[in-house]
C-alpha cells in the first residue's frame, strides 16, 4: 500500500461522500478500492468521479472545484494515430528507364546489366552511378 500524503484528502472525502448518496454504485466502489490499493486513480477515473460527484447534492462546490483542479493537473495522454508506412526505398523510374532504353539497344552491355541487377535487388543507385547511367545513353542512345 502506498503510503498517502499528509494533509486533507479531498479524493478520499468525494469518495466516501459519493458512496454514502449511493452505496449500491459498483463505479464508486472499484475506485474507493483503487484508491486505497494504490494510492491514486488515474486522470480518466478522477473524470468520471467528477461526473459521479457532481450529480450529489450534498458535496461542497469547493470539494468539486478541487478535484476539477487535481485533474487539470493530470497530463493527458492521447494514443496517436497509427502511421502510414511508406517504403523505405522508392525506386527511381527515370534511371530504371534509362537503363531498359540501352538495354534494349545492347544487351550485353555489363556495366549497365549490373546496374541493373542493383536496381533489381532494391539497392540504391549512388549519384555517381546515375550520372554513369546517363552518360552512357547520352553515348550509345542519342549518338
Amino acid at each position: 500500500m502506498i503510503k498517502k500524503k499528509q494533509g486533507i484528502d479531498i479524493i478520499d472525502k468525494i469518495l466516501d461522500a459519493c458512496y454514502k448518496h449511493n452505496p449500491d454504485a459498483l463505479f464508486i466502489m472499484s475506485l474507493m478500492h483503487q484508491y486505497e490499493e494504490r494510492g491514486g486513480l488515474s486522470k480518466k477515473q478522477l473524470e468520471g468521479l467528477y461526473l459521479k460527484a457532481q450529480r450529489v447534492i450534498d458535496i461542497p462546490q469547493s470539494w468539486l472545484a478541487t478535484l476539477e483542479a487535481e485533474i487539470l493537473k493530470r497530463p493527458t495522454r492521447d494514443k496517436t494515430a497509427a502511421l502510414v508506412n511508406k517504403p523505405l526505398y522508392e525506386k527511381d523510374e527515370a534511371s530504371e528507364k534509362l537503363m531498359s532504353e540501352i538495354l534494349v539497344k545492347y544487351p550485353q552491355h555489363k556495366r549497365v546489366i549490373f546496374l541493373h541487377t542493383k536496381f533489381s535487388n532494391n539497392e540504391q543507385l549512388s549519384v555517381d552511378e546515375k550520372k554513369e547511367l546517363e552518360k552512357f545513353h547520352k553515348l550509345l542512345i542519342k549518338k
